[in-house]
């Protein structure tokens, strides 16, 4: 069965791509987070899951805390983090950062760890 999902039913605003979206109840293993930060600093605290995360960076810069390593994404890159690897991103500036983060799960399972 094909589904066709209409942004109203995922969006927390209707003017921009900010949004989740869990497909496992649509039968896709993925789950979805549309990702606006426009506060330079602010994003997630360190976490983990037990499946990959692709973060698609679409605009702006972000800082990318993923393991030991640290990593400065612009957009057009793509990182792919490994299950079980503890990560987090804030906004470097000086504009919003954008990204899709893609979750290899048909729903979300996240182990805050700060």
């Amino acid at each position: 069965m094909v589904h066709i999902i209409d942004r109203e039913t995922w969006t927390s605003s209707p003017d921009r791509w900010q949004g989740e979206l869990q497909c496992g109840q649509f039968g896709a293993n993925s789950c979805l987070i549309f990702n606006y930060q426009p506060k330079i600093g602010a994003g997630p605290r360190l976490h983990k899951h037990p499946y990959a995360e692709i973060f698609v960076i679409r605009s702006g810069t972000g800082l990318f805390t993923v393991g030991d390593q640290e990593i400065t994404a612009t957009a057009g890159q793509i990182i792919i983090v490994p299950p079980d690897t503890p990560h987090k991103f804030v906004n470097l500036g000086p504009g919003p950062l954008e990204s899709t983060d893609i979750h290899e799960n048909g729903h979300f399972i996240t182990e805050w760890l700060e």
